[in-house]
């Protein structure tokens, strides 16, 4: 039903829903691949897909750490500039690791995103320049806004490396997927049955949705379809 990614995120994003994709996770046994709700889109039309490029953050104390003991101690931000740039076409920088105190993405990395063809921004925290990722329509997920800067509070120390969000393990090239009802991750290894399974079972609930709309009583519609 694709050829390539390009493809296959443009039919989630268009013919899909968080809803029916996490059922059919739940039926190959991944019952906890849902991040927690708080977790929201910047706003309520973005919808997220693409692969992850998960990136670790540390709280600091200091812009420049006075220990001298560690080349990313030196940097502000840490190697939080190496991490954006090196997004690919459908990436999806997925940053988790430090506490709630300063935002963790803003305007113009959603800029330099975009320039890159990255499919999005998920923040286990705060975002900030809120207006300005707005207008460029980037789809971006996270806890809220908040204007306060990471630069002397935080740095990232690691990216492209497995992380966990909200109880949920995220590997790199794990499929994020996004909208106004939540946030899942599919990992790679059964994305192809479970999104053309998902696909099956949006064809599905569309007949139920007209019998329903024709009289037959919900227990009718199960006994037929096996969908509700």
């Amino acid at each position: 039903m694709w050829n390539n990614d390009k493809e296959l995120f443009q039919l989630m994003r268009t013919q899909l829903f968080t809803a029916v994709v996490g059922d059919i996770l739940d039926t190959k046994g991944y019952l906890h691949q849902f991040v927690s709700p708080s977790m929201k889109p910047l706003h309520s039309s973005m919808v997220l897909a693409g692969r992850a490029m998960p990136v670790l953050e540390a709280d600091v104390y200091e812009l420049h750490s006075s220990s001298g003991n560690t080349a990313i101690g030196k940097k502000p931000f840490g190697i939080m500039f190496e991490a954006l740039d090196s997004l690919k076409e459908n990436d999806v920088y997925i940053a988790t690791g430090s506490s709630l105190r300063y935002a963790l993405w803003g305007g113009l990395m959603s800029t330099r995103a975009m320039h890159l063809k990255a499919a999005g921004a998920v923040l286990d925290g705060y975002v900030r320049d809120s207006k300005e990722i707005l207008d460029i329509n980037f789809p971006t997920f996270s806890y809220g806004t908040y204007a306060q800067d990471q630069g002397p509070r935080g740095k990232v120390i690691d990216y492209n490396v497995p992380v966990e969000v909200c109880g949920v393990v995220i590997n790199p090239g794990d499929i994020i997927y996004g909208d106004c009802d939540g946030l899942l991750v599919i990992p790679k290894e059964v994305e192809k049955e479970v999104i053309a399974e998902a696909l099956n079972k949006v064809a599905t609930e569309s007949d139920v949705r007209l019998a329903i709309k024709n009289g037959m009583s919900t227990v009718e519609v199960f006994e037929k379809f096996g969908v509700m």
